[in-house]
């Protein structure tokens, strides 16, 4: 199954200042995820963020929020995107079938999001390298259940270049300098 960019809608869940110093390799999301905000709007592929709990958790890291500026953040108290009416209202007028996630807790936001799209009708596509926990056994386990409920798997790199499709242009220069 081909994952074409003029289907695909990229979400950034919860990224938030007060939760991320204690996710497992946060400073590795802290390359990744700005990697792919990077390429995905080089591709035009439009983006959703939200946040969970901002009073208690705070807004989203500076080394995104600066990637995202203009774009509205829908802040949440479920757990589960899908739970939350303007990020569904958000996703339906995309008019996207394939959504691209990345963010944290995988075991928890992450994982519910993904199994609720699918319910939904959507393709979720998980961005491995995108995605923690505070444990890094939550983060397996949650991969794990994702790929065995049919949640596609995949890295920044390897989706931002499937999205491309082809070699040649400054959109292809763009990606290929920021997977260097």
């Amino acid at each position: 199954m081909r994952i074409l960019k003029d289907q695909a809608v990229l979400v950034v869940i919860d990224i938030q200042e007060r939760l991320f110093p204690a996710i497992h390799e946060y400073q590795r999301l802290t390359q990744r995820v700005p990697l792919l905000i990077d390429g995905i709007k080089a591709l035009g592929i439009p983006l959703i963020v939200t946040e969970q709990y901002v009073k208690g958790l705070g807004p989203t890291i500076s080394e995104i929020d600066c990637k995202i500026e203009g774009i509205e953040r829908i802040e949440k108290s479920s757990f589960s995107c899908c739970d939350e009416p303007r990020f569904m209202m958000a996703l339906a007028s995309s008019g996207k079938d394939y959504v691209i996630i990345s963010g944290i807790e995988s075991h928890v936001c992450v994982l519910q999001t993904a199994i609720d799209l699918q319910q939904c009708g959507y393709h979720p596509v998980v961005v491995e390298d995108c995605i923690s926990s505070r444990n890094p056994n939550d983060k397996l386990m949650a991969v794990e259940r994702m790929r065995k409920e049919g949640v596609i798997i995949t890295t920044s790199e390897a989706i931002l270049f499937e999205l491309l499709r082809y070699s040649g242009g400054e959109t292809f220069k763009t990606i290929s300098r920021l997977v260097k």
